[in-house]
This record gives structure tokens, sequence and C-alpha cells, in this order.
């Protein structure tokens, strides 16, 4: 297409007809791959004759474009643009870059990032070169422009990756210290001035994030840089030009620079200037550091400081940078003695007026509450906040140097607090008061430890913070409830003042001001954590709940339902009246959730981290009323269009926290539903598409789908169920590219169904032998070799005569029982079992060895006999010594739970699985509490082990907890019936394995069968008093 023709479509792409649009689309996406296209969009973008719209549509196309087909994603995919066609792009596209105006640079630049990314320095070597020509040319804002480009290439690269930034450095920094130079000395420099000198500053910020570059070792070289940046750190910014609106100002070009700066020195101070942190060959550079500049950077921060003290403006992020470089200051003694003299000026005047309440605080509390919330709750925000650092120097100082400044900032305080009860109503300093609030809550953690303040928070939240519950002014209810929050846990000695504020946190949650109904809400979390008789809660239960549901409608905040999961983990199955309910007040908010979030189309979206706590909710309300299945059938109409979205690619950022609540649909509900079955593609879909890396997750539901719906997985055609597991397993299980660790689940998928599905699968025994078998002999850790055995043992136990016959027609029968045995007697240096190393492992194991024993002799020769029966035997043993050393574990754990060390704060845990759950806790038939608390650790516990050690025993303590038909098989009843059965049917054979066995096996035998006898009488025990309680009325 020539460049009019061209230039007519992209004309159509603007035109308010949608059906002219479409087909302009359309034209351009026929187009986009023939040859020369691209660069006739570079020509229309460059065209200064051209309709800026047109040139505007040009250049997102050009970029989107370029973003896409550039480079090849794939290591076999076809080149889609002609190399004359790059070549032709990379040369003008660095002519022009700089002549545009900013909303088509700005496109360009983000192609030339694109373009860097994947060609230099191998398909673009001579960028450097027109780089440094242009450096001392007339294009010195282009040249500077693409080198900040390519420095940022490098910012977080390290080791050999960074290699080419030694290269950038050494070509570029000399002619860019001649610029700065000539720069700063410009008299009247206007804000073009200032454009080059950040961009000189983000190009040495780049270049020194990781590592500081040799050159800069040299210290004539340094030196160089360093006289530049005190300079525009020391000399005011130009009092001309500056914007009146705040927010044009904080970004006007001057003040970027003075940031950028900051940041420089900080990040120099921070991460080379510490001798602490150095390596041995930075430490020449570290101690230069401190000792020519650290101090006067100090200093000079000290000035810029002081202007806010007078009322003089400095952008919040610059007053955010300099206090954490000060508080950096505090530990080390050479700056803290520098720091001293302006220490209490600093404290008062400067760091504790930032942490009042002032104008703007108001201005948004009035005009945009939901503004102010979202602020308040933001970690991004926190990082350029001025009154975020101040509390972190306020709480830096005191804990670095508590001694000398605990007390006098205390006595502040409490003079504040004092000035403030004196005054009368209309002149009492609210904001100074708010200040002192904040203050006291960022201490909390220094005063609960220190006396004499630590005996004396009780006496100062009656006197001084419970009071602001009922304050006129809004800001300090708010202040009043977030404080209260923070000393929720201490000890109170009269439990009425903790009833106090507790009432008056709920009451927050209905007060006509948001900001404060959001903080109450936050602070409730830690009264309902703190609180040790829940019928302080009980009665204003559902009035919570109600409230709390109204302010979600509100506002999309985490924390909010952080609050909700704390009472839900408190009141556990009391939940059950309300679980329906909040369930679809839960899900009503997550869509509204994703809603925004789309929207916004921001990662780090306070939408959608709320979204990701809906789901963390209803988990929880699940988890607290699993006892109770009814309700499952209840509240699954509500969460099956979040389950069926959320299971697809629009789910990808809520995966795991969706598979986590099909977890609990098909376990806890009492049958799985059709509805939940349709669920099953969907997986099956988004494993093969995009959530390999959820393996270990989906691998929960699918079990629970198999082994609780046996009959549907086995019956239903379509879908076909079995099919489409063997599709996937196959598929996965066959690819190279994946790695021991990712392909874990698909055997324990097949152990799953020949566990559950005994006599009903034959068919299948064949092709999951086979694709075990070559998977075994390609696996390299001994965790998956582990797994893949116990495919064939489940195999064996299934229909032990079927497995033997497919493992001898594949040739391979031989081949694994050697492996086998090899692997059972292979042990550590320590002389611990290198292999099969959980019960479950060893149980699997005995059951596969034991059903070879009930084979015929033209099956199983005498020889072979004698081998597994001596294998079974050892490994029952080390079975047996296993489960006894688990029950005395978990014995001396109650026995420590009884000891009276148990706090409320340490009920609400449900942990210690993953450091439990190496050593077994599960027989069949174990409590029902741990087997349900520990469902929701399945996923977690599932996921593979990164480490290379093929002994750690991490790779072990993963799904002990999983429930499985053999459960209830106890595996020395199972031998023992198994070599009865043996003696009766071929008394001969059974006199000739007894007549192999020496007497250390004889003996082990014997004790065998008395262990065996003893677990008979104990299974009866059991099966008579589970009897006995069904029958009660």
């Amino acid at each position: 297409m020539d460049l009019p023709g061209l230039a007519v479509i992209l004309q159509a792409a603007l035109s308010p007809n949608p059906d002219e649009r479409k087909a302009a689309e359309q034209s351009l996406n026929q187009f986009q791959y023939s040859p020369q296209h691209l660069v006739r969009l570079l020509q229309i973008i460059v065209d200064n004759n051209c309709d800026m719209a047109v040139r505007q549509v040009a250049s997102i196309h050009f970029k989107n474009f370029i973003a896409k087909n550039w480079s090849p994603h794939e290591p076999d995919e076809q080149q889609k643009i002609l190399q004359s066609d790059k070549d032709m792009v990379r040369d003008h596209i660095l002519v022009f870059v700089h002549q545009l105006p900013p909303l088509l640079r700005v496109q360009l630049g983000e192609c030339l990032k694109t373009i860097i990314h994947a060609d230099y320095p191998e398909q673009w070597p001579h960028l450097l070169d027109w780089v440094k020509h242009n450096l001392q040319d007339q294009q010195v804002y282009g040249a500077l422009y693409v080198l900040r480009i390519l420095a940022r290439k490098y910012e977080f690269k390290s080791d050999e990756e960074r290699t080419p930034v030694h290269r950038i450095v050494e070509e570029t920094f000399p002619h860019l210290l001649n610029i700065f130079n000539r720069l700063v000395q410009i008299v009247n420099p206007s804000l073009d001035v200032a454009d080059l000198i950040k961009l000189i500053c983000k190009i040495f910020w780049s270049s020194i994030y990781l590592e500081i570059p040799k050159q800069l070792f040299d210290p004539n070289m340094f030196s160089a840089w360093m006289i530049l940046f005190l300079n525009i750190l020391e000399r005011p910014v130009p009092s001309e030009g500056q914007p009146a609106d705040p927010e044009l100002r904080k970004s006007w070009g001057w003040w970027k620079v003075k940031k950028w700066t900051i940041h420089i020195l900080n990040r120099l101070y921070t991460r080379f200037g510490d001798l602490k942190l150095q390596n041995p060959e930075n430490k020449t550079f570290a101690q230069m550091f401190q000792k020519s500049y650290a101090g006067k950077i100090l200093e000079s921060h000290l000035n810029l400081l002081n202007v806010i003290r007078v009322g003089d403006y400095l952008p919040d992020r610059v007053i955010n940078l300099i206090l954490q470089y000060i508080s950096n200051s505090i530990s080390k003694n050479s700056m803290y003695n520098l720091l001293q003299s302006r220490l209490d000026s600093l404290l008062f005047e400067i760091v504790f007026p930032l942490m009042c309440f002032n104008d703007n605080d108001q201005k948004l509390w009035d005009e945009d509450p939901h503004e102010y919330v979202r602020k308040g709750y933001d970690i991004i925000e926190d990082l350029y906040s001025p009154r975020t650092a101040a509390m972190d120097f306020v709480s830096e100082l005191v804990r670095k140097r508590g001694k000398e400044n605990l007390q006098k900032f205390i006595q502040f305080v409490v003079e504040i607090f004092k000035r403030y009860d004196e005054a009368p109503v209309e002149y009492k300093p609210y904001r100074q008061k708010d200040g002192a609030l904040l203050a006291i809550g960022a201490l909390c953690d220094k005063l609960k430890q220190t006396e004499p303040y630590k005996s004396q928070l009780e006496r100062m939240l009656v006197q001084h913070v419970f009071p602001e519950f009922s304050s006129p002014v809004g800001h300090l209810r708010a202040k009043a409830a977030w404080v209260a929050g923070q000393y929720a846990h201490i000890n109170f000695s009269d439990q009425n003042n903790f009833r106090k504020a507790l009432q008056s946190v709920v009451s927050g949650m209905r007060d006509p001001e948001l900001p404060v109904r959001v903080d109450s809400v936050f602070a409730l979390r830690s009264f309902v954590e703190a609180c040790r008789d829940l019928n302080e809660i009980r009665p204003i239960l559902p009035q919570l709940l109600d409230e709390f549901f109204k302010l979600m409608n509100e506002v999309e905040n985490e924390d909010l339902v952080f609050t909700l999961e704390t009472i839900v983990d408190k009141f556990g199955e009391e939940m059950a009246p309300y679980a329906f309910g909040l369930c679809q007040n839960l899900a009503a908010a997550f869509w509204r959730c994703m809603n925004t979030a789309e929207a916004d189309d921001e990662a780090d979206d306070p939408g959608a981290l709320a979204a990701v706590g809906c789901l963390r909710a209803i988990s929880t309300i699940l988890e607290s009323v699993s006892r109770l299945p009814h309700l499952f059938v209840q509240i699954e109409p509500t969460l099956l269009p979040i389950m069926r979205r959320m299971l697809t690619s629009d789910g990808q950022e809520v995966f795991e926290e969706v598979l986590e609540i099909v977890s609990y649909m098909t376990f806890f509900s009492p049958t799985i539903s059709l509805d939940m079955w349709s669920l099953w593609p969907l997986m099956m879909e988004a494993l093969a598409d995009f959530a390999i890396d959820y393996f270990p997750n989906i691998l929960v539901p699918l079990d629970n789908y198999i082994s609780r719906g046996t009959a549907h997985f086995l019956t239903c055609k379509e879908p076909d169920f079995q099919q489409s597991l063997w599709n996937m397993i196959s598929s996965i299980m066959a690819d190279k590219n994946m790695e021991d660790n990712d392909i874990e689940p698909a055997p324990k998928l097949i152990q799953v169904v020949f566990q559950n599905c005994k006599g009903q699968v034959d068919q299948w025994v064949e092709p999951y032998i086979r694709i075990t078998v070559e998977r075994l002999r390609r696996a390299e850790k001994s965790y998956l070799k582990c797994l893949l055995m116990q495919v064939v043992a489940d195999s064996l136990y299934y229909n032990a005569a079927l497995t033997l016959s497919i493992l001898q027609k594949l040739g391979v029968a031989t081949e694994i029982f050697n492996l086998w045995f090899q692997m059972l007697q292979q042990v550590k240096k320590s002389g611990v079992r290198a292999n099969f190393k959980r019960e479950q492992d060893k149980k699997v194991c005995c059951l596969g060895l034991t059903s070879l024993l009930a084979l015929p002799g033209d099956q199983l020769p005498g020889e072979a006999l004698g081998r597994v029966f001596r294998a079974t035997l050892d490994l029952l043993v080390a079975y047996k010594d296993q489960v006894a050393e688990a029950a005395k574990e978990e014995e001396a754990e109650d026995d420590d739970d009884m000891d009276g060390f148990q706090t409320d704060d340490d009920e609400d845990d449900g942990d210690g699985s993953d450091k439990e759950m190496g050593i077994e806790t599960e027989d069949g038939d174990e409590a029902d509490s741990i087997r349900l608390q520990k469902l929701a650790e399945q996923a977690k516990a599932f996921r593979p082990n990164d480490e290379d050690d093929d002994d750690s025993d991490d790779d072990y303590s993963d799904d002990e907890e999983l429930q499985s038909p053999i459960d209830e098989v106890d595996p020395f009843v199972f031998f023992v019936d198994t070599v009865k059965a043996l003696q009766a049917l071929d008394p001969l054979r059974f006199q000739n394995l007894t007549q192999t066995l020496d007497f250390h096996y004889q003996a082990l035998a014997n004790g065998v069968a008395q262990h065996a006898e003893l677990r008979r009488a104990d299974i009866e025990k059991e099966r008579m008093e589970k009897a006995a309680v069904t029958a009660a009325p």
C-alpha cells in the first residue's frame, strides 16, 4: 500500500462511524506484514505536514506492531519483519525521535525500548557510536534520550548480563560530564536545561543502581560527578516559572532534577557508602564516600529540609527521600554526631509537624473521602509520603538512639496532650493532637516493651485516646480507632476498658464520616484477635456483619476483608447462620472489584487486591462451616459464576484462590453436582494453556472429583473424563521440556485413579504403566522416581497379575523390580532411607509388594517370592517405627499445648503444617478435625521443592493429608492375610519360602504377625466405638 493510501486508512480509523473504524482497522491488520509497511508508518509519524491525529494513530499502530512482532517470542517462530525494513527503521528512528512533539516521542520511545532490548548489542552494534557522536554534536537531547533507554536496559542486570554497561560508561560518561558541567554553569537556565540534566541523572542512576562501574572508582572521576550533584543539591531551584498548581509544581522540571539528584545520593549512601554492607573490593570506595561526602550530603539535606519550617515549599517525594537519608544516618556514630546539634529542631519543628493533620488532608477528607482512604492504605503512597518517612524517622530514632531521645519525645507528646486537655473547645490544637496520637501508635512496639511506659499504657489510652472516640473532629475519631487497634493486645487490668474501646470501635463503623468507618473496621480486626471472651462480640455479630458489608459496598480495600477473615476464623462454625449471606455479599463485592480492576488496568490496583481478599475470605468461610455439608449446596449457585469465569485465562490474577474454593466445594459438598463437574474441562484447558505452574493446586480438586465422584468419573462419556485425564497426564509426562518438579502431580493422579477405581479401569493400566516407565527412565530427582515407582506399586495393588503381565509384555519387569529393590535399600550417610520417606510412600510400596505374594508360582517364581517377601518385611518394620515416632511426637505436641503457653494469638495460626508434614500425622482413622484443617494446606503443600538437593526432606512434606481408599487398609493385616491365603492355597510353596528365611527374617515375620493381630484388635475396637456413637440417640 502506498503512502497516501495508508494515510487515508489511518484517517478512517479516527472516524466517529464504528463501521468505518472497524473497516480501517481490518485494512491495517491485512497489510501490516507487507514489505515497507513499518517504514511508511514511520514516514507518516515524522511528517510535519500530516494531520496530528493521523500521526498519533500511526504512532500507536507502529508501537503495538513493533512490541508484538519485532522479535519472535518462540524459538521456532518465523521473523515477521523483513531485515531491510528493520535496518531502515533503526536508522531513521534515531534521527527523528528528538524532533517529535512529546505526544509522539513517547510512542517512539517505547519502540526504541523494544528494539534496543531485542537488538543491542548483537544486531545493532553501531548504536553506541551514534550516541557518542551525537553527544558531541547538535543532537544532544536525542543522544541523551536514547542513552537513557540503553542504560535502563541494564539497570537491574547483574554479573555477566551487565558487561555491556562497562563499555557504555567508558564511551559516554566523559562526554556526559562535559555536558553536565556546561549546563550547570548556565546563568538563568531554561526548563530545557532541566530536562537535559534530568536525563543525565537518570542515565547515571541506571548505571550505578546495582553496581558502581569501575570507572567511578577513580577518585578524580567520581569527585567530578559529586561536585556537580552537590551543586544541584545545594543551589535553590529558580523561583520564576514554578507552577502555582501543587500537582504541576511537584512535576516541574527543576524539582524533578532535585529529586533525581537526591535519589542518586541516597542510593550511593545506602548501597555503596555503608562499610557494613560492602564486599572487600568496595570497602575503599565506602570509606572514601563516608569520609568525603556522606557528611556534606547530610548537611545539605538538613538545610534543604529547613525551608519547610518557615512555610516554604518542598515536594513530598523530596521530603520523603531526605528523611530516608537522615534515618539511615542515625545508626552511624559519625553521622549521628553531626546530626545531634540540629536534632531537636529537626524532630520537633520539622518531623513532628509532618506527622500532624494538615490543610491538604482536610481538603481531601472533605472533597474526596474515598481518595483519602485509598491513600491512607496504599503501600505505594507510603513510598512518597512525608508523613510515613517522618514516622519511620521517629521509630528509627527511638529504636537506635532511645536512651537519649525516647523520654524527651514522649514528654513532648505528653505536653501536647496536656495543652489539648486544658484548652477551651474552640482553641484546642486538634491537628497537633492528631500528630501526637499518630506518634503514640507508631511507637507502639517500643512502648509495649519499655518501662515506665509499658505499665502506663492503659491509663494513657483511657485518658488521651478513648475520649477522642466522641470528638467533634472526624480525623481524631479515626485516629483514636487506629491507635486503639495498635494497643488492643495489651493486658488490660480492667476488662471494662477493653470492652469500652471495643464498643467504641464498633460504633465507629456507623460514623457519618467514611474514613472513621474504615479505620474502625481496621481496628476491629485487632480487637477480635485480642478478644478472650467472644461473648463480648457474639451478641452484636449480625449488626457487625451488616455494617461491614455496607462499608464494602462503598470501599474496595483488602484490609476490610482481613477483618472479616479474622471474625470468621474466631467464630468458626458459629458463622453457619451467616455463611450464605456472607458468601453472597463477598461474591457481589468480588465482581465489583474485578470490574474496577479491569477498568483501571493496573496490577497494583486496590480493586484487584480487594478481589483476591474477597476470594480468600470466601475460602475462610467455607472452611469454618466444613462440617455442615448442606450449606455448600446453598452456597454453590452463588460461587459457580465466579469459578466458571475465573478458571479461564480471565482469572489468572486470582487462579490460586479460585482453585482453593473449587477444592472446598468438591470436598465438603454432600455430592459433587453436575454444575461442579462442568468445571473439569475448564481446568484441563487452563493446564494446557497457561496454568502449568498451578498443577499442584489443580491436583486437589481433580483428586476430589475422582475419589468422591468415582461413579460419574467412570460412566460419563460426554465429556469422557477418563480420556480427558489421560490426554492431560500423557501430554505432560511425555513433554521433554518439563522439569521433574513440574510433573509431580501427574503420577499422583494416576495413583488416585488406581486406588479409587479398583477393578474398573483395566483398559488404562497398560497405557499408564507405559508412560510411567518411559518417564522413570528420564527422571533425575529422587522424589519423582519414588512417585513413579509408587504408580507401579499402586497398579500391583490394583491388579497384580495384570500389572506383572504388562511389565513383562513391555520387556521391563526385571529392570523395574531391580530399580525398585535398589531404591528400597538405598540409605543416606546418616543411615536414614534415601527414598520412600513418608508413611504413605512406605504403605503404598507395602501394599504393592504384598499383592505380588498372592500370585501363583508360575507367575512369581520361588526366588522372586523370597526377595519380595524379605523386602516387604523390612518395609513394614520401617513403617511401624515411623508411625510410632509420629504418634510420640504428636503426643508431645499435645502435652505442649496443654502447658498453658498457648495464647489467643496462637489459636488462629491453623498452621505448623509445612513443618509438621515432613513426619506423618495421619493414619486411616485420623480425627476429622485434623483432616479438615489440613485441606486448606493441600494446595500449598503440593507445591514442588525448587532446590536441587535430591535428599531435601522438604520434597516429602506434601500430601500426607490426602484421603484415599487405602487409608482403610492396614498394611500389617493385609500382609498377614495374604500370607495365610498363600499358605492355605499352596502349602509346599509356603514351606519352601519359610525355609529360605534366615533367623533375622523369621523373627521379623513373627513380630509383624503379632503386630497385625494387635492392629486387628484395635481396628475392631474403633469400629465398635464408631458404631456406638452412630447408634446413640
